[in-house]
């Protein structure tokens, strides 16, 4: 029998969210994540995918996944650090080195396990983070885990954070002080001031990390927003997914081959989770190569999200300060802005609603994600639905 209070409470909490807007409605997909998707047997142009580039549903990367399960299986069997390490790993950590132009890397499960494992390795009580007030939730939670005192930065202002870091590091209070920053914020589309952040680093001594989630494949050639700004050798973490442009699933820490060595033996989640899955990593393999041998899919996704930007601007969108091909519409009230994103799907665009707590409060928006698989039929067609009830509601 379950507990009354367990009940009461879940009962209580999904009434509320759902009266506020704030509930999310799961939508299984019936075929591939690609820039058209079937969900309930009927076809939608997709604009909320991470796929930037769309190599999820590239076949090469089909049959590089196909090609390593065949010789390996269908799982890794253990951890790294026992015998859930194969050669395909290590290559796959070269790559990943080779294309973040750093001199070693690791691999792990996801993203977000990432910044549990990598912030928490290296920080602890005696420690203090500076961390941009928008920084992605896993960001947030790898700085908690690590009992470091979180200090917050207004969004992109290098004032507060010249200001706090001095005050941290002249205090004498913590051991190491850390500056942490996505390098493209995954909600606005705008990029990391990652210049004045590495001069301000360099004037208090802070270790530099960044979080490249939606910056890797995208910027710099596809090497991230690091490689952007020509600071490859002066962050001290890059942190990236194999699940956005990339297409696959896991994720990666990039750095100097000390910093390597010393996750391999004191991150957690490298220490005791069972490896990323054959398939996985020979899929990996191959997007890596794909990126390093052109910029054909960067090309056109920029083109594709320029496209879309201007035409939402013309419509009379508000799309915010974003510097990327993420796109935001912004509509501020959280239940208008489900019902916006429902009467998009009705028309046949599947864009998604992003409410709080992915967003502040009253900032409710759509957030539009062009790829590289995108025609530009399907856009026009998106964009005349946006029309269609944007006019209906009074948006535009």
């Amino acid at each position: 029998m379950s507990s009354k209070i367990l009940m009461t409470f879940l009962q209580n909490g999904l009434s509320e969210l759902k009266s506020k807007g704030l509930y999310n409605e799961i939508d299984p997909l019936e075929g591939p994540n690609g820039p058209i998707i079937m969900i309930g047997g009927v076809k939608r142009i997709n604009l909320s995918s991470n796929n930037y580039l769309g190599l999820a549903t590239d076949d090469r990367l089909i049959a590089a996944a196909v090609k390593a399960t065949e010789k390996y299986g269908a799982g890794s069997g253990a951890v790294r650090t026992i015998n859930g390490t194969f050669d395909l790993h290590v290559r796959l950590e070269e790559k990943l080195a080779e294309f973040k132009h750093t001199e070693a890397a690791i691999a792990y499960q996801s993203g977000f396990n990432c910044n549990m494992a990598a912030i928490s390795a290296v920080m602890d009580q005696h420690d203090a983070i500076l961390s941009d007030e928008l920084n992605h939730a896993s960001i947030i939670d790898g700085c908690r885990l690590s009992r470091a005192k979180i200090i917050r930065y207004r969004h992109s202002n290098m004032e507060d954070l010249r200001a706090k870091a001095e005050e941290a590091t002249r205090s004498g209070a913590y051991g190491k002080v850390m500056v942490i920053t996505d390098g493209v914020f995954s909600m606005d589309g705008d990029i990391a001031k990652l210049p004045e952040i590495q001069e301000i680093a360099e004037i208090f001594d802070l270790i530099t990390y960044v979080d490249d989630a939606h910056g890797s494949g995208v910027l710099g050639g596809g090497a991230g927003t690091v490689k952007h700004f020509g600071l490859s050798d002066r962050i001290d973490f890059q942190i990236g997914t194999l699940s956005k442009a990339i297409g696959v699933a896991g994720g990666y820490v990039a750095g100097r081959r000390d910093l390597i060595d010393w996750l391999k033996v004191r991150s957690r989640p490298f220490l005791f989770s069972t490896s990323l899955p054959p398939a996985a990593i020979g899929a990996c393999i191959e997007a890596i190569g794909i990126l390093e041998r052109s910029t054909e899919l960067q090309d056109r996704l920029w083109a594709n999200g320029d496209y879309l930007k201007q035409g939402l601007i013309k419509l009379g969108y508000n799309i915010g300060a974003s510097e990327t091909p993420i796109t935001p519409c912004i509509i501020g009230d959280e239940a208008l802005t489900q019902t916006f994103s429902k009467r998009l799907m009705e028309e046949g665009v599947y864009a998604k609603a992003i409410v709080f707590p992915t967003v502040p409060k009253g900032t409710g928006r759509i957030r539009n994600m062009p790829t590289a698989a995108h025609t530009t039929d399907m856009l026009n067609e998106a964009l005349a639905a946006y029309e269609r009830v944007g006019r209906e509601m009074g948006l535009i």
